[in-house]
């Protein structure tokens, strides 16, 4: 059983994908916050900015039924690649092989954003990881590594690691300013990071 908060059309808003059409599918639940603001405190991840409490976008008993719901949303043209996003929440606790095949047979390719705390199943094709500072990091390779700016671990710390992509992306929050500053100063002196924004934001688009 897959457990959907929603499944939404909308473009890309952030990282290296940005701007590119997609359909989102969030999954529901977190293996680092309840999503209860009663717990946020002395949770593992405390800076979260998405609601992904519940199964608004419905249970789906199998893989080709989850898969067909993504498909139902995509809406370009025929000629354009079909792109699906797994998010939550965290993606890893559900998204699982079956349920990539079932997306490749319709033609998407599958991103997933992750906090990279779990093992990712097989056949993904584009992989995000967001660490956070406090959880324990297994995905250690992908596509791009996206820190949330800044934590209590300098970036530094994750320049080792097998991705293409090193990006900063500026703390929501009511500091967001602040931090936009900071992200901005540390990609100009360290080029090895780029920034990320949080466009859909600005664009007021989901």
């Amino acid at each position: 059983m897959y457990q959907v908060k929603e499944i939404f059309y909308t473009l890309q808003g952030e990282g290296m994908n940005a701007g590119r059409p997609a359909v989102f599918c969030r999954f529901a639940g977190c293996n680092l916050w309840s999503g209860q603001e009663k717990d946020r405190a002395g949770a593992v991840c405390r800076f979260c900015d998405t609601d992904f409490v519940g199964a608004d976008g419905g249970k789906y008993e199998t893989a080709e039924q989850l898969a067909a719901a993504i498909e139902r949303e995509w809406r370009a043209a025929e000629s354009a690649r079909r792109f699906a996003v797994l998010t939550g929440g965290e993606p890893a606790l559900q998204a699982d092989a079956p349920f990539i095949e079932a997306l490749h047979a319709r033609g998407f390719q599958v991103a997933i954003e992750t906090n990279g705390t779990l093992e990712l199943p097989a056949g993904l094709d584009w992989v995000c990881v967001s660490p956070k500072a406090e959880a324990p990091l297994k995905v250690r390779r992908g596509n791009e590594l996206k820190l949330v700016y800044p934590q209590s671990v300098a970036p530094s710390a994750y320049e080792s690691l097998a991705f293409e992509h090193f990006l900063l992306q500026p703390m929501d929050g009511p500091e967001v300013l602040e931090n936009t500053e900071r992200a901005v100063a540390y990609c100009l002196r360290h080029p090895k990071w780029r920034l990320s924004l949080q466009t859909h934001k600005v664009l007021g688009i989901r």
